[in-house]
């Protein structure tokens, strides 16, 4: 990338008012000439820039990160949330460099100034369709199935298995991926860090002897990096959006955009498990149907057996949601008893049976 001078003249001014830039170079090194601009801009490296503005001289440091694999910096994203807290504190410590603004780049060149968001916002297209969970609403009403259910429970495997199948060669996003399935703020650590003192169905020794089995699975399974793949990342019923027949769209995805498959198959077919267990305190009727369903079709498109060997953790997560008194503070005490059964049971069983869930509901 070449950083050209009319450009940082052009951001200086919306800082300032006016500039003219007199200098700019490595921090440390010589200034260039200001007609050259910078080329082979490196993200990383500090740039002094000199400039006028009415009439008085002035200089300031641009510095970027840059930009790596591993360390929680994989992502671009990742780099600019550094870079916005760093804005938004620097200033508040005594003795410390002044910051002066944040901002970015654009894939034209252009610096442009994002100092003073408070918060951020994203601007999405409208979708017509009616939330997924509104389906599972009903047949837990109902007790019964459409062949409506069927077609979208296929639509949704064959979907999972469709970008699952795009694979993508990095170790370091993969480690990454099954460390912060155990230790992200929104994951694993982080829902029983919410988990209130003093509950009736779960103590924080039980959450702790949880924490350590996740971070044993999480050495069992980090080094099978040939499993990264494309993936949405919160694949639940509520980011599911179905028009006519089993037409849909899906929102909200998260936490990257390559991933382990078993995040998403956990994530939805979890669904059918919460939902059956309101209903028939184990996984039956109509839900199991559709787990099995689900779970049959996706591995005979996918043939990744190997999953269920891997899926352990991430049950464990979105079993911790589910469970949470956060989310469902009017969940009834039998079903979290049943469902922390489901995650002691899983963690200590090397393959997941998919056929035989209600045996990990129960615990002797």
């Amino acid at each position: 990338m070449q950083l050209s001078i009319k450009a940082v003249e052009n951001y200086l001014k919306e800082l300032y008012g006016s500039a003219r830039v007199t200098g700019i170079g490595e921090l440390g090194g010589i200034p260039v000439e200001v007609e050259e601009g910078i080329k082979g801009f490196g993200y990383g490296k500090p740039y002094l820039i000199e400039f006028e503005t009415k009439g008085r001289k002035s200089s300031v440091v641009l510095s970027t990160m840059r930009v790596q694999k591993g360390f929680g910096h994989d992502h671009f994203s990742d780099r600019a949330q550094i870079l916005i807290w760093q804005n938004s504190v620097f200033n508040r410590l005594p003795g410390h460099v002044r910051s002066l603004d944040v901002g970015y780049f654009t894939g034209e060149g252009k610096l442009l100034s994002a100092g003073k968001a408070e918060e951020y916002f994203i601007l999405m297209e409208k979708i017509e369709g009616k939330e997924y969970f509104l389906d599972l609403e009903r047949i837990k009403k109902e007790g019964k199935l459409l062949k409506l259910d069927i077609d979208r429970a296929k639509a949704l495997s064959s979907y999972l298995a469709q970008i699952h199948a795009n694979k993508h060669d990095d170790r370091e996003l993969y480690l990454r991926k099954i460390r912060d399935i155990v230790g992200h703020g929104e994951c694993i650590m982080g829902l029983t860090d919410s988990y209130p003192d003093n509950l009736d169905f779960v103590s924080q020794e039980d959450l702790c002897r949880i924490e350590k089995k996740c971070v044993d699975w999480r050495y069992k399974i980090k080094g099978l990096t040939h499993r990264l793949c494309m993936a949405h990342g919160d694949f639940h019923p509520w980011n599911i959006m179905f028009r006519e027949g089993a037409d849909f769209t899906v929102l909200d995805r998260s936490r990257g955009e390559w991933g382990e498959a078993a995040d998403d198959v956990s994530s939805i077919t979890m669904n059918y498990l919460f939902y059956s267990l309101q209903k028939y305190g184990e996984l039956a009727g109509p839900f199991r149907e559709l787990y099995e369903l689900f779970f049959k079709n996706y591995l005979e498109k996918t043939h990744d057996n190997e999953m269920l060997k891997v899926i352990q953790p991430f049950y464990v997560f979105r079993s911790l949601v589910v469970a949470s008194p956060v989310w469902y503070p009017n969940l009834e005490h039998e079903v979290r008893k049943k469902l922390f059964n489901y995650i002691y049971n899983i963690l200590d069983n090397e393959e997941f049976d998919y056929m035989n869930v209600n045996s990990y509901l129960s615990r002797e």
